[in-house]
């Protein structure tokens, strides 16, 4: 058993510190904020990465579409130079070799415009420019190649971006071989300046953050969006020289910046159209989007401390303050009910109140009673001494006295399980004359009759008035009504004002005793005739009065209310406590 007890005893702090620590209530509250929040903020970041999708779609075939559309108004502007071309073509002074008219009649039909047409012999050198007076020696050309492909295509060519050879100015031409007899092959080609191509790019608005340039065959910026190049440069963003043309976005990586681009071809002139913007443009509403999400959360996250902080001040004070209560009431100490902020905190607070009022409550009725059945105690010591006594007198026979005496015992007793049934809240006195008549009274319950209110009855008013009806009921048994199989018992009472009339009636067959017959055993001055006028006359202050009637004997008991009262019992304790 020893070495039983050890092991329990070194396995104990074992067992007690392998138990789980509680969590306060901060650490729950932080726990569903989390629960509830970080589900939150995640759903919102797929909701702005899916937007972010949707977004990048649509400016994708926005700037597919926009690329697309600065490309055929590229190829507008040169099919109109082209028409124009064609036009002037037609002339008759051309095609008569008359160049000095044919020169004025260009002149005329361009000077709304900044073109400027020129005419190249076969030997690529120039007959006429618009651009100088007729006759006046013109330098060449300086894309020599072209026209070479131009004279043998015998189809209208556009040639990369070129310095104009009298204004320097950066230009392209449109060449168109012609055929005119006796004066030979030529070329009459039209000189636009490049920045007319900037006009047509301007015109379609790309999205912010993106840039066009058209780029000519050598990778020369011909026009281009502000900020993307000037005219003449080399484009030197990323390769775009070697990138696929594309219908859709791609990505592409230079100097350590990634872009996404668009290209696509004119197919009239051979140029590139390039649409691009830094990867991180495109991607900058997201991250803007999460960092507004972030300082949101952050935002929250403080505001939640905060009302964490508030709420479990508020709550972890109202926990303890129950606490205090509840070791209060374990001390059976009394604990008031307290204004709590948390109404179910508030609910156990009143709880505990009541809980507190109905232990002392109960503490007060165990100590009464204890202090009741020790001072009992003694009086019934005192009573049954009495009885004792009075029993021996009217009693010859060892036996009867015996049976006479426990009978009164037992009467005794049924007063006091009462008294010890009901505590402080006193006896009800039709139940104390129900058990104390029980024994004695008739199998035919309509022999008896108990009538009256509900009165309740202290401790020492119950055990008196539970011997007085123990020894009226032996008396009817014996002499009076329950003597034979006719007999009547009634027994009522009634408060008058501040006492109790209480009427003991027995109805018999039998002749009536006179109140002078020595042989009426009502007479004789035995206990139960103590009981009666003594201890209820005296220890009551009753006013006992017996009558004889022609059919059996009545007593009638008028009690002070003040005596029978339960409140009356702690003021008698207090005067005998007084007395000691």
């Amino acid at each position: 058993m020893a070495t039983l007890t050890e092991t329990k005893s070194a396995s104990a702090p074992a067992d007690a510190g392998k138990r789980r620590q509680p969590w306060s209530i901060a650490a729950y509250l932080l726990v569903l904020a989390l629960i509830t929040l970080v589900p939150s903020f995640v759903f919102a970041g797929l909701l702005m990465q899916r937007n972010q999708q949707a977004q990048e779609t649509t400016i994708e075939t926005l700037i597919s579409a926009t690329t697309r559309s600065l490309v055929q108004a590229v190829e507008r502007e040169i099919n109109a130079n082209i028409t124009t071309l064609r036009v002037l073509e037609t002339s008759a002074a051309l095609h008569e070799g008359d160049f000095r008219s044919f020169h004025v009649y260009a002149q005329t039909a361009l000077a709304s415009s900044r073109a400027n047409l020129f005419i190249v012999n076969a030997d690529l050198s120039t007959l006429m420019s618009t651009d100088a007076p007729f006759g006046e020696v013109v330098p060449p050309i300086a894309d020599q190649d072209t026209i070479r492909r131009a004279f043998e295509t015998d189809a209208v060519v556009i040639t990369d971006l070129v310095r104009n050879p009298v204004t320097q100015d950066w230009t392209y031409n449109i060449l168109l071989p012609i055929d005119l007899g006796p004066h030979g092959r030529k070329i009459i080609a039209l000189n636009q300046r490049a920045d007319n191509i900037a006009q047509a790019l301007l015109t379609n608005r790309l999205p912010d953050g993106w840039s066009s340039a058209l780029l000519d065959a050598d990778g020369q910026v011909i026009a281009a969006s502000f900020g993307a190049g000037g005219t003449g440069e080399i484009f030197t963003q990323f390769d775009a020289l070697n990138q696929p043309f594309s219908t859709r976005w791609q990505q592409v990586a230079a100097n350590g910046d990634a872009y996404q681009t668009v290209i696509q071809r004119s197919g009239l002139t051979g140029w590139r159209l390039v649409s691009w913007a830094p990867v991180e443009v495109i991607t900058r509403p997201l991250l803007d989007a999460l960092l507004s999400l972030m300082a949101g959360a952050v935002i929250l996250a403080a505001l939640i401390i905060v009302t964490l902080y508030w709420v479990t001040g508020r709550i972890g004070s109202s926990v303890r303050g129950l606490a205090r209560d509840a070791r209060r009431l374990g001390r059976g100490e009394g604990v008031e009910a307290k204004p709590y902020p948390v109404a179910e905190i508030a609910e156990v607070s009143q709880a505990l109140a009541e809980a507190s009022t109905q232990r002392q409550s109960a503490e007060a009725e165990v100590r009464f009673l204890m202090r009741e059945l020790a001072h009992r105690s003694k009086n019934q010591m005192t009573v049954i001494a009495a009885m004792a006594k009075q029993t021996a007198r009217g009693e010859e026979d060892i036996d009867h006295y015996v049976q006479s005496f426990e009978k009164r015992i037992l009467g005794l007793a049924s007063s006091t399980d009462l008294l010890l049934t009901h505590g402080r809240v006193g006896v009800d006195l039709n139940e104390l004359l129900s058990r104390q008549i029980a024994p004695f009274g008739p199998s035919d319950g309509e022999r008896l009759k108990l009538t009256g209110g509900p009165v309740r009855l202290n401790a020492q008013a119950a055990q008196i008035m539970g011997m007085a009806a123990h020894e009226l009921s032996t008396n009817a048994a014996k002499y009076g009504a329950f003597s034979n199989d006719k007999g009547r018992l009634e027994v009522s009472w009634q408060i008058e004002g501040d006492r109790l009339a209480f009427r003991w009636r027995e109805h018999t067959q039998a002749a009536p005793f006179s109140q002078s017959d020595e042989t009426d055993p009502a007479q004789r001055k035995g206990f139960g005739t103590t009981v009666l006028k003594s201890m209820v006359g005296g220890a009551l202050g009753a006013e006992v009065e017996r009558q004889l009637h022609p059919d059996g004997i009545e007593w009638r008991f008028d009690i002070p209310m003040a005596s029978l009262h339960p409140d009356y019992a702690g003021e008698a304790e207090k005067e005998e406590e007084e007395d000691a």
